[in-house]
This record gives structure tokens, C-alpha cells and sequence, in this order.
């Protein structure tokens, strides 16, 4: 797996950034390559998606591919091409409020086709349904008449399973993590990894133990909301955080005293009123680039006094404290449920991280999940 801040950067850096990492990983022949997004397909009309993936089909030679970003489990779910949070439209959901990629148009099909040249289709449910040798011929048809992208319906977890072994054998193949889950029982059904192969255990991790939260998303709020019932939280308001070194200077004295006690937490995270404001101030980027400036600087300050544990809120915020620690390795632990995964660097000091996306994951995953580092063979 090769982990990338690619999702809000300008299109040909994205572009670019891919290109070097699929071309490693052709290098070494492998049979394909996935290319993950978020289960809300978050992006605006320049991209990423549809740049990248232009990307990897000339790379690949792919005559085709799939767009699934459905997560049945988490109620993200895909019908005639449009994207729904629960009951509602992606674009009637709280993700139209996102900073940088509000979603305000549910129809991935249009969304996708703003993006690319290549000609986009969809593989509609009743298709899915009919099972993957039905939806082959379907694709193979359209495919015919010059349609190349297929966003595909997903409403159940089985139609992540018949998508999978529809596409096991396609050189390239996009999607959510999700459907990524149904393709270990494939392959070790075709010979191609170990029937009893298992993730090992992480390596237990001490230290002091931290949660940086960058994201707005609505659960994000209710997990930080909850952590503070038990734990301290300094919340951070960007509109008084324009001199950086100032404000992460007076956060880790804030967290010193404190850290020996247990952990502790720090946000910028906001509701839409004063992400708002600070846009305003700051622009949509600039915004961003601050909270993510402040919480990377000060994850390295906090690893400087002792902190080993992190938990980390937010996909753009997570790319900038991994980017700005340096970390180039990590060794990921077992699956843990939807938006709980832990992972630990490869090295004599290691640093245990759970990345997590900010609409993810139960409401007390900060506690549990820096109280499971310490001992992951009994999460195990």
C-alpha cells in the first residue's frame, strides 16, 4: 500500500505524485492496482479523481474500470449513480458543508464526467444484482460503445462482493477501502496468497498519548465532545493562531503539565459557523493549510517530549502530522471495524498511529483506541 495526500493538492501534482507510485509498483508486476478514495467521493470539478484515474488507465492499459465508493456498513450507498448518506442525497447531507470538497451535486455519474474526458457510464443496480458474470457482459457492451468509466451501484454488502469478483482480475480498479475487504476470500480461493494467512499483531507502544483532530465532519465533533467528558481538550481557534510557532508553543506548555496524567487532546476542528469565519479570514485553502500547519508542528513538539500515541481525526490532517513527523513506514494492525485501524512505524522508537477519517468511527474510539496502543494483543 502506498498512502498519498493527493485528495484537495492541485490536480497535476496529484497527478504526478501517482505516477511515481504506480510506476514503482508496475515495476515489480503486480496483477493490479486499486486506487482508493473516500466513501463520499470527495473532490470538486478539477478532480482528483477523474485526473488520477486518467492517470493509472493509460499506465495500466486498462480498457476500462469501476468507480465504487459505496460503504453499505457505514449507510454510503450508490442507487442510479447517486451518492446517499444514510436516507438523504450526499448533497442534503452535512457533507455540502465540507471546507474543501462540499458535495453538493449527488449524481456521481455527472460529478465524474466534469472531470475527465473519457466517456462515463453507469452499472446500475438490477446489472449488479443479476450477479458478475451478467454485469461483465454488460460492461463489455457499453465498453463497445466507448464508455470507459462505470459508476457502479452498491446498496448491500453483497453487491460489494459480486463487484469484487467481477473485478478481481481487471488491471485497474477504484473504489472506498470497503470493497477492498472482499477480495482476501478471492484470492485465497485462486491460490494467489495463503488460505491461513493472517495479519500479526502490532507491537505494543507506551508513551504519552495525544488526539489531534483537524476534521469538521459531524462525528468528529461527538467523538471530541465525548473525550472531553474524561480528558483535556485545548481547542484552537484559527482566528487567533496566525502566528503558528506562538500557538503551538503555548499548546505544548498547555499539554506538559498535563501529559503525565493520561492523554490529552487538541482541536481546530469547528462547527460550520466558525470554519466559515476562519475562511473568510483566511480563504478555503489557506484555512486549511493553517490547522494543518499548527497540528503537524505541533504532533513533531509533542513527540519531542515523550508522546508515542497519536490518534489522528481528519484524512488531510492525518497526510500533514504523518508527512511532518517523517514517517516513510508503517506496519498496519488487523481490520478493527469501520474507521478504527492502528498502525505502528517500523523503527527502534516506535510511534503508534490510528489514522482515521473524520466521519468515522464509534464515539469514544479516542480513549479506547490510544488505551488499546499500550496493548494490542488483548484488542486481539
Amino acid at each position: 500500500m502506498v498512502a498519498q495526500k493527493t485528495r484537495v493538492i492541485p490536480a497535476n501534482k496529484a497527478v504526478g505524485m501517482t505516477a511515481k507510485a504506480a510506476r514503482a509498483l508496475l515495476a515489480r508486476d503486480v496483477r493490479q492496482i486499486f486506487f482508493k478514495y473516500c466513501a463520499t467521493f470527495d473532490s470538486t470539478d478539477q478532480g482528483n479523481i477523474g485526473p488520477v484515474s486518467d492517470l493509472l488507465m493509460q499506465l495500466t492499459s486498462a480498457e476500462y474500470t469501476a468507480f465504487c465508493p459505496a460503504s453499505p456498513a457505514l449507510r454510503r450507498t450508490v442507487y442510479n449513480g447517486h451518492l446517499f448518506l444514510g436516507i438523504e442525497l450526499i448533497s442534503d447531507s452535512p457533507k455540502r458543508n465540507d471546507p474543501l470538497t462540499p458535495m453538493t451535486d449527488p449524481d456521481l455519474v455527472r460529478v465524474l464526467q466534469r472531470q475527465t474526458r473519457a466517456k462515463v457510464g453507469l452499472l446500475a443496480h438490477s446489472q449488479v444484482d443479476a450477479g458478475a458474470d451478467s454485469a461483465g457482459r454488460v460492461i463489455a457492451e457499453a465498453a463497445a460503445r466507448g464508455i470507459r468509466y462505470f459508476i457502479a451501484d452498491a446498496i448491500y454488502d453483497r453487491d460489494l462482493n459480486t463487484l469484487a469478483t467481477l473485478t478481481c482480475d481487471w488491471k485497474l480498479m477504484t473504489g472506498n477501502a470497503t470493497i477492498v475487504q472482499h477480495y482476501p476470500d478471492i484470492w485465497k480461493a485462486r491460490g494467489l496468497v495463503a488460505a491461513d494467512r493472517r495479519p500479526p499483531s502490532l507491537r505494543a507502544v507506551g508513551g504519552g498519548g495525544v488526539v489531534l483532530a483537524g476534521s469538521c465532519a459531524e462525528r468528529t465533533l461527538e467523538q471530541l465532545a465525548e473525550f472531553e467528558k474524561s480528558h483535556p481538550l485545548l481547542r484552537i481557534n484559527l482566528l487567533n493562531a496566525e502566528d503558528v510557532a506562538a500557538t503551538v508553543g503555548d499548546a505544548l506548555d498547555w499539554a506538559r503539565p498535563r501529559l503525565g496524567r493520561g492523554p490529552v487532546g487538541f482541536a481546530t476542528s469547528g462547527a460550520p459557523e466558525a470554519v466559515k469565519m476562519a475562511q473568510q479570514r483566511y480563504g478555503r485553502e489557506g484555512a486549511a493549510e493553517l490547522a494543518e500547519t499548527i497540528l503537524g508542528r505541533l504532533a513533531v513538539s509533542l513527540r519531542g517530549v515523550g508522546v508515542r500515541r497519536f490518534v489522528v481525526a481528519g484524512g488531510e490532517t492525518s497526510g500533514s502530522i504523518v508527512e511532518q513527523l517523517g514517517i516513510r513506514r508503517l506496519r498496519v494492525g488487523p481490520y478493527g471495524g469501520p474507521g478504527i485501524g492502528t498502525a505502528v512505524t517500523e523503527d527502534e522508537d516506535p510511534v503508534a498511529l490510528c489514522l482515521k477519517s473524520g466521519k468515522l468511527g464509534p464515539v469514544d474510539l479516542f480513549a479506547t483506541t490510544l488505551e488499546a496502543m499500550l496493548n494490542p494483543e488483548a484488542v486481539n
